[in-house]
């Protein structure tokens, strides 16, 4: 199914919505303008060279930054009218950064996930916990303290935490309730192994829940063997910018252009199409 197939699927309350959002920092040239909409059930990479306006851009869809101008919809309404326990427990954030400034353990952070649910828990709530590390393979970490970890196996602790706060549909839910993931660099820390999980993790997750995922990627190979559709960031691409089939986006011309590499296609063993790339 192609992107515009999977909006026509979709009522406006379904989707993640921006509404001419100028992108950048206060005081700033505008990095961007993005036009466009995100669809649930599908992953979408916002992809581009540093300093593109990738993570700020993921930070305006999320609610944590005020866009510049335009607007962010979520479920039909603005995100910047939605009061925070209704927005988290719509939408999850895995940050880039990680840290935590306390010394709590695996576990207590996954149950932070949980708390934008206090007032009206889940059924199955004693099992989400577990079954959000288990998921992430973080389950043997619960009792170590998150500071003394990796920072892959921190990252993945925190992408528990984000699966747990979303873990189920809102019981009773408004309509357009769509549940959204929202991952800025989620394999940046992890080995090549969990790089792959991760990624076909959360693609089960739009695919099989009809979860909506966006995740900033710089991995063009990642991009395209598990990114439905991609939304290109950069600098002198004209007009306001729009979320495309990954692998019709990433063409060897645009890859030039953006990141100034030469890339070859290849195809993969099963059949996904993969760049060899090196500089030009």
């Amino acid at each position: 199914m192609t992107a515009v197939a999977a909006m026509a699927n979709n009522t406006i309350a379904d989707l993640l919505v921006c509404d001419q959002l100028g992108v950048g920092v206060p005081g700033r040239p505008l990095l961007a303008t993005v036009h466009t909409q995100f669809v649930p059930g599908r992953v979408t990479a916002i992809l581009g060279p540093n300093g593109a306006g990738k993570s700020t851009l993921l930070a305006m869809l999320s609610g944590q930054r005020a866009p510049c101008s335009g607007h962010v919809w979520m479920g039909g309404q603005p995100v910047s009218g939605k009061g925070t326990q209704a927005l988290a427990r719509q939408r999850a954030v895995l940050p880039q950064d990680t840290a935590v400034a306390f010394d709590f353990t695996v576990q207590e952070v996954v149950e932070m996930g949980r708390f934008p649910h206090r007032q009206q828990p889940s059924r199955q709530e004693a099992g989400i916990v577990t079954a959000a590390m288990e998921a992430t393979g973080v389950a043997h970490l619960a009792g170590r303290s998150i500071n003394t970890l990796s920072g892959g196996e921190r990252a993945r602790s925190h992408l528990a935490r984000a699966l747990a706060q979303i873990w189920e549909p809102q019981p009773n839910g408004p309509a357009g309730a769509t549940r959204w993931l929202l991952l800025d660099e989620p394999t940046a820390a992890l080995d090549l192994a969990h790089q792959h999980h991760t990624l076909a993790l959360v693609r089960r997750w739009a695919v099989e829940q009809g979860v909506g995922v966006v995740a900033v990627l710089h991995d063009l190979n990642l991009a395209l063997r598990y990114a439905h559709d991609s939304l290109l960031l950069a600098p002198g691409l004209a007009g306001p910018r729009g979320v495309q089939a990954t692998a019709h986006l990433l063409t060897p011309d645009t890859i030039a252009q953006v990141w100034g590499v030469h890339s070859t296609p290849v195809l993969a063993a099963d059949g996904v199409p993969q760049y060899l790339v090196a500089a030009q």
